[in-house]
């Protein structure tokens, strides 16, 4: 039973959503001059780099397939009004939960009796990883940072060549969903 109960919590919270997006941006440019863009060429020495080709290429084109739709169309780095990049990370994350349980009803129990009761206490720890996707866009003319976005999720590897790419498409469309940023009315 106490198996059934720990692999049902764990099931339950494999399935809540983690996600968490975030977006940053440099309020004193004028994103809509923006019309084309490059990809910044990455070293293949790289250290900060995790994703392995096919992520890679997982990644460029569900950021390019969302840069085009917004009317940015890809040109050579020298041309390009801005230059696209994308960073992952991993963290190791542990939950440590413990549960205190009353195992019933004692009808011989009266108030200021300390022993009319039965609590057993669990505690279950469940470690995991939570990777974090971040897309960069660069001033191409200036060479800085103008606009960031990530989104941060469990990890869960035991996914099919095709799952693993809608994720990616669903992640980078709610990467970009704040690019370019839009004015706020007052």
């Amino acid at each position: 039973m106490k198996k059934f109960l720990i692999l049902a919590l764990a099931s339950m919270l494999a399935a809540c959503s983690s996600v968490k997006t975030s977006w940053d941006y440099d309020p004193q440019v004028n994103f809509k001059q923006f019309k084309s863009y490059a990809w910044v060429n990455k070293s293949d020495t790289d250290e900060n780099y995790h994703l392995n080709g096919l992520m890679e290429q997982r990644v460029k084109n569900a950021v390019e397939r969302e840069l085009q739709a917004k009317g940015i169309t890809p040109v050579s780095n020298e041309s390009a009004d801005i230059l696209v990049n994308y960073l992952t990370k991993v963290d190791k994350k542990v939950d440590v939960d413990t549960f205190n349980t009353d195992f019933g009803y004692n009808p011989y129990y009266r108030p200021g009796w300390n022993w009319g009761t039965r609590v057993h206490t669990q505690t279950t720890v469940r470690e995991y990883e939570v990777g974090t996707l971040i897309v960069d866009i660069i001033d191409n003319q200036s060479k800085k940072l103008i606009w960031r976005g990530s989104l941060a999720d469990t990890i869960r590897d035991n996914k099919s060549p095709e799952e693993r790419t809608e994720i990616i498409n669903q992640s980078v469309a709610q990467i970009l969903a704040n690019f370019p940023p839009q004015p706020k009315v007052k």
